[in-house]
C-alpha cells in the first residue's frame, strides 16, 4: 500500500510539473515521473501505511540539502522498490540521510512521502494546492488535448493516469503542511525533477 500511495503521490506532483513546463514534449515524461524512490533496509516494508506527519521547515531544507546525493544513489537501487539495496548502498543512503539532519533513511524516506503527497495537489501552473483529484483530471485533460503525442503513448498515459485517478491519494491530515510545501514549492520540485530529466 505504501509504495501505491507514494508512486501515485510522486508520480502526480512530477507529472504536473513534466506537463505543465514541457507542455509534453516529451511522450514519456509521464512514464519517467512514476519512477518512486527505491525502499532501504531501514525503511518500512512498501505494503506499510504512510505516516502522516506534521512538516518542518529544517526536514525541508534536509530534504533538499540531501537531494543531489540521494539522485547520485538511484542507479545503485534496485527498480524493485520491495527489493533491499545491497549493504553498501544502504549505508550511503543512511550516511547522507544523517549528514542531512535526519535520524534514520527511514525519517527522509517518511518526510519524502508527506511532501510527495502535498507536492501532488499543487496546480503548477498558479502554485496554488488544489488538491491531487483535481490536478490529475487538469492533466488527463491536457494529455487528451495534446494533439503532438504519439497515439501509443497518449493511450498508456492517459490509462495510468486513470488507474492512479482510481486510487486517491489520502487525505492530508496535517493541513499546516500544505502551506509549509507551498512556501518551498518552487525549491522542492527543481530538486525532485531534476533526477526526473537524467
Amino acid at each position: 500500500m505504501r509504495g501505491v500511495v507514494r508512486s501515485t503521490v510522486f508520480a502526480v506532483a512530477v507529472a504536473g510539473l513534466t506537463l505543465s513546463v514541457a507542455a509534453l514534449s516529451s511522450g514519456n515524461a509521464f512514464a519517467q515521473a512514476k519512477r518512486a524512490p527505491a525502499a532501504a533496509e531501514a525503511a518500512p516494508p512498501a505494503d506499510a501505511p504512510m505516516k502522516q506527519i506534521a512538516l518542518t521547515e529544517k526536514q525541508i531544507e534536509g530534504v533538499l540539502a540531501a537531494q543531489k546525493e540521494m539522485d547520485a544513489l538511484e542507479d545503485k537501487l534496485p527498480d524493485n522498490p520491495n527489493a533491499k539495496p545491497d549493504s553498501k548502498a544502504a549505508a550511503e543512503l543512511e550516511a547522507i540521510s544523517k549528514k542531512s539532519g535526519f535520524a534514520s533513511y527511514a525519517e527522509y524516506n517518511n518526510v519524502m512521502d508527506n511532501i510527495s503527497l502535498v507536492l501532488a495537489g499543487f496546480d503548477p501552473a498558479t502554485k496554488k494546492y488544489i488538491g491531487a483529484e483535481a490536478v490529475l483530471k487538469q492533466q488527463i485533460a491536457t494529455v487528451q488535448a495534446n494533439t503532438k503525442m504519439p497515439a501509443k503513448e497518449k493511450k498508456q498515459t492517459l490509462a495510468d493516469m486513470n488507474a492512479a485517478l482510481k486510487t486517491p491519494a489520502p487525505v492530508i491530515e496535517n493541513k499546516g503542511n500544505i502551506d509549509l510545501v507551498g512556501k518551498y514549492y518552487d525549491k522542492l520540485i527543481g530538486a525532485l525533477s531534476e533526477d526526473e530529466d537524467d
